[in-house]
């Protein structure tokens, strides 16, 4: 149905709820990046509206430290536009504080601990092969 993929990879040691963190926060980034992935509001029988998600499905992909850092410099060879989360973010508190964290690094030197990208299937699967699905 869709000839585009939403692909979430976090790496793989980090605590459960770091994952999920990681996982919210980069989910906006593709949002944010096309809202036009936004569909219509929800509603249940009774009438009662419900804010809308995403209209397409993602795929959350597992990969340690070095597959990570493999799938990032794919999707920079191909000029694929991605959301990065690296690990000083989990001691911020704030966008600003987030952004602050990311531009001290040379690309090649970032932690990251999660990536998000959306492009065409295949584009995409080239990007992530090696990722696991997540348990």
């Amino acid at each position: 149905m869709f000839e585009t993929k939403i692909s979430i990879i976090v790496r793989d040691d980090l605590l459960d709820w770091q994952k999920l963190n990681v996982t919210a926060f980069l989910t906006s980034g593709v949002l944010g990046a096309e809202p036009e992935l936004l569909g219509e509001r929800y509603e249940d029988a009774s009438g009662q509206s419900y804010r809308s998600l995403i209209i397409q499905p993602m795929i959350v992909l597992v990969a340690d430290k070095a597959g990570l850092a493999r799938i990032h410099g794919r999707a920079l060879s191909r000029y694929v536009d991605m959301a990065i989360y690296i690990e000083d973010m989990f001691a911020t508190g704030h966008d600003a504080a987030n952004r602050a964290s990311v531009r001290q690094y040379e690309t090649e030197a970032l932690n990251l601990v999660g990536l998000a990208l959306r492009d065409d299937k295949k584009v995409v699967d080239k990007i992530t092969k090696g990722a696991k699905m997540h348990p």
